[in-house]
């Protein structure tokens, strides 16, 4: 029995709420249960210097998380005067996961960047983050076509992340706090709309876990992220 007593294919209760920045060109506060992520888009910023007279434009993200988001307090990385080694790679991911669906031609020499803030922690930051993401990068470009910044179709698909893991034995989706700290086995998987497969990242925590595990991980991470595109669709209609 899973610490929730959700059935192993049941995502946490998800809600995407937009625009709920005054300020940023797009945003939305996700949340996946007691997961919540403030997710806000600033659009039409330089490219960075590499991209310059390339006729690209550039989407990428960054990732924090607030002191108290976690269950102690965690020291401001600022505070700390670089970031952590997790920090850095969540946020790379979330940029990755962004411009696998993002025509950056399309986007001409323009810059979107997609901040990231962890308001409160229950597990499955980093697919919440990108479910998230997604919609305020959607707003933000579409502020961007009300005013002509863009001539293109920059959006090529839907993209989301859920995380699926071995717990008690059993495949179960969108893993919370309690359950990812015991997980047998644990990953994280970013799907486009159409299917296709943007990262999978997997660990074994105690012993390996075999081919048909991983299946099965991978069948529920699908139905999972079909729901959430699903509620994306029904968030930017």
């Amino acid at each position: 029995m899973r610490p929730s007593k959700r059935a192993p294919d049941a995502l946490r209760p998800v809600t995407l709420e937009r625009a709920v920045s005054r300020h940023a060109e797009g945003s939305c506060l996700v949340r996946f249960g007691e997961t919540h992520v403030l997710c806000t888009a600033t659009a039409g910023e330089p490219v960075p210097p590499w991209l310059k007279g390339s006729g690209r434009g550039w989407v990428t993200a960054e990732y924090g998380m607030l002191p108290r988001a976690p269950n102690d307090r965690m020291r401001r990385e600022a505070a700390a005067g670089k970031q952590s080694g997790r920090t850095q790679e969540i946020q790379r991911l979330i940029g990755r996961s962004l411009r696998a669906v993002a025509d950056l031609p399309a986007l001409g020499e323009k810059q979107i960047i997609i901040d990231c803030d962890v308001l409160q922690a229950d597990g499955g930051t980093r697919t919440a983050s990108i479910t998230g993401a997604w919609v305020a990068l959607h707003d933000a470009i579409t502020w961007m076509e009300a005013r002509s910044m863009i001539k293109g179709k920059v959006l090529r698909d839907h993209v989301a992340a859920v995380s699926c893991g071995l717990y008690g034995g059993e495949a179960v989706l969108d893993l919370d706090y309690a359950e990812d700290s015991e997980a047998d086995a644990d990953a994280n998987f970013v799907i486009t709309g159409s299917g296709g497969i943007v990262e999978v990242q997997g660990t074994a925590e105690t012993e390996p876990f075999s081919q048909e595990q991983f299946d099965q991980l991978m069948l529920l991470a699908r139905t999972g992220i079909a729901q959430l595109v699903e509620l994306q669709k029904l968030t930017v209609a």
